[in-house]
């Protein structure tokens, strides 16, 4: 009933992941793409199980035929008649270094797939967090900007009031008449960019008109990362879904090379089969017959071409190139995994010195407004101590929302994010 209500209603983050789990395109696209992925393993032991099949044919028949005595006389005849057979063969490999390849890559692919998959899901959860973040700061500079106008109007008043008592300048009025006119630019400009961001969100849960809660008071600061830089990269190295996706790429590599290099090899199978026919030939006129045969089938490869050797070299090649993308992917999980980490320790050390600005800024605010009202101070000091002050509200404000992105990124760098950590970063906000 949220989701599909006609008007805007608050969405907690928690609510926002699970919309887009049943509404965002990409990641429905993975979950599907992920249960064909699912299919690789049967395929591939399905080469390692018997295969039967049944045959059934059906004719009719018009022969010609002649018939020659001792004498050497013919004698023509024109039999017509019915054939008919029915088979059941059961065929059950006994030695097939291909098929044994074949049943090892599909176990592969499907864990390839699944890996895939879970950073897809991993994905999403950034995806719509990022998103979700973008709108609650976008808010904030909205909410900013009406504050620095409306502080701006309010100066403005006091500004034309002196100025008519002939105790102010018209200096003072033209000022903040253009921090004003700024104001209202970068005030439209803000709630533009909310537009575009609600709609991004929306976007991923299928919802029209979002509105988000918003960051709670009393901003609290996680302990820090345990166990160092190193101990979060060993993590990594384990739990990354893409580097476990592109391990089972080279275990997929490899069975490839193997199933080429299976063309050289024999293929051993036990054979059975059931037949009965009627009238199968002509010379089998009007007789029934039932055949009934097990055994041992050799195949053996002597030439095809070059063939073989030319698609494992190819395979072999392939093998190499996927073990080359383990390395890029491990050094670039590796990079974004330092930069979030880094990313962590720096924000709560930013935070806590944007804590001190916004007591300073404010103190300054009214020391300024007080240094006016005895002629230490002018116009042009306040105006100017209100804009430094709304910009320590805002550098806050990001620091604090970069902080929660890097945290939850830094957990998806290494591999073991989960949605009760959606659920944690969602009890920032209310």
């Amino acid at each position: 009933m949220l989701l599909t209500s006609g008007h805007a209603s608050a969405i907690s983050l928690l609510q926002a992941y699970e919309a887009a789990l049943n509404n965002d395109p990409t990641y429905r696209s993975a979950m599907h793409d992920a249960q064909g992925g699912k299919e690789y393993a049967v395929l591939g032991r399905s080469n390692l199980l018997p295969n039967i099949s049944a045959n059934y044919a059906a004719s009719k028949n018009r022969a010609d035929q002649i018939t020659y005595n001792s004498a050497g006389q013919g004698f023509a005849d024109h039999p017509e008649y019915y054939s008919r057979s029915r088979s059941v063969t059961l065929r059950q490999p006994l030695f097939s270094l291909d098929a044994w390849a074949r049943y090892k890559q599909g176990r592969a692919q499907t864990d390839y797939s699944d890996s895939t998959y879970t950073a897809q899901l991993q994905d999403t959860m950034l995806r719509v967090s990022s998103a979700y973040v973008d709108v609650l700061f976008a808010s904030e500079q909205v909410r900013l900007a009406v504050a620095q106008r409306d502080a701006y109007i309010e100066q403005k008043k006091v500004n034309d009031r002196m100025f008519e008592k002939g105790e102010g300048t018209r200096t003072d009025v033209l000022e903040t008449q253009s921090k004003l006119d700024l104001a209202e630019a970068q005030l439209l400009e803000s709630q533009d960019n909310l537009k575009v961001l609600r709609a991004t969100l929306g976007t991923l849960i299928g919802q029209e008109d979002v509105e988000v809660d918003e960051l709670a008071p009393n901003f609290r600061i996680a302990p820090l990362p345990e166990g160092g830089l190193e101990a979060w990269a060993k993590m990594a190295l384990e739990h990354n879904p893409n580097i476990e996706a592109q391990n089972y790429a080279i275990e997929a590599a490899k069975q490839e090379v193997n199933k080429n290099r299976a063309g050289h090899t024999p293929r051993v199978d036990f054979v059975g089969s059931y037949t009965k026919s009627n009238s199968d030939t002509l010379n089998t006129y009007n007789q029934d017959q039932t055949i009934r045969s097990i055994g041992i089938q050799v195949n053996i490869p002597l030439y095809s071409g070059g063939a073989v050797s030319a698609t494992t070299r190819q395979a072999s090649a392939g093998l190499e190139k996927a073990r080359d993308e383990l390395q890029i992917r491990t050094d670039k999980v590796m990079l974004d995994l330092r930069k979030q980490y880094t990313t962590v320790i720096s924000s709560v050390s930013r935070i806590r010195a944007l804590d001190q600005a916004v007591l300073s800024g404010e103190l300054l605010l009214k020391a300024t407004q007080q240094s006016i009202k005895g002629g230490i101070r002018i116009n042009l000091d306040l105006l100017n101590a209100q804009a430094q002050l709304n910009t320590t509200y805002r550098d806050l404000a990001q620091a604090r929302y970069n902080y929660l992105m890097a945290t939850l990124r830094l957990r998806a760098a290494a591999g073991v994010i989960s949605v009760d950590d959606i659920r944690e970063i969602g009890n920032y906000f209310r």
